[in-house]
């Protein structure tokens, strides 16, 4: 597949973008990724060759502006607005979606740590247009009142070791009243660092995305 660069326009921004899509694409993950990272993060950027190779389009996109980046780093007050992250994440994803009027197009999200909370707001807010949620270490808690509005199957990968997010994601699993699986790496620390974890939870989320964009996919 091949990838081109987009700028994405949201409220009082211009947001850069990396964008993975063909016409023959089940459907497009949007990705969400945590506090401190951009879409050149090493770990997502694996993560969405593995889910274009199964046939899948991805959109890796930077929640801040390069000027926001900078102040960011010195004060960070941003990385935990969940909720202007969230904002920013839907706003992003009616772009997407706006730009692919010749067919429906299933949209799902891919978030981690942070961005995990932001892709579980910004889906209970679109409700319907959302097919799936991945949650790689994520930090779900975060979402707040959201978890309960959710309505797209949502996945969440924790790590074994990841002794602190772990009974994070056990709750948030608890409190969710869509469709929902926890699947927990067995040796796997909060960044999947160990050989072949990153790998494995890369595979888990192409077969839950390709499981629910499905449906969709067959009706055009």
């Amino acid at each position: 597949m091949e990838t081109k660069d987009v700028r994405i326009a949201v409220r009082g921004a211009s947001l850069a973008g990396n964008l993975t899509l063909e016409d023959g694409s089940a459907g497009l993950v949007i990705f969400a990724h945590g506090s401190g990272s951009s879409r050149f993060s090493p770990r997502n950027q694996r993560v969405a060759r593995q889910l274009a190779e199964a046939g899948l389009g991805t959109l890796l996109f930077d929640l801040l502006t390069e000027q926001e980046e900078r102040e960011e780093a010195a004060t960070r007050h941003l990385r935990f607005d969940i909720s202007m992250l969230a904002g920013r994440l839907v706003e992003a994803t009616e772009w997407a979606l706006d730009r692919f009027t010749t067919r429906e197009l299933a949209a799902g999200y891919f978030g981690s740590s942070t961005g995990a909370a932001a892709a579980l707001q910004a889906a209970a807010k679109l409700g319907g247009k959302i097919s799936a949620v991945v949650s790689r270490g994520g930090r779900p808690d975060l979402a707040g009142a959201a978890l309960d509005r959710v309505t797209a199957p949502t996945l969440l990968i924790v790590g074994g070791e990841d002794h602190p997010v772990l009974p994070l994601n056990e709750d948030a699993y608890s409190r969710l009243n869509c469709e929902k699986a926890l699947r927990i790496i067995p040796g796997a620390t909060h960044l999947f660092q160990e050989p072949g974890k990153l790998e494995l939870a890369g595979s888990m989320a192409a077969e839950w995305f390709e499981q629910h964009f499905a449906p969709l996919a067959q009706r055009r």
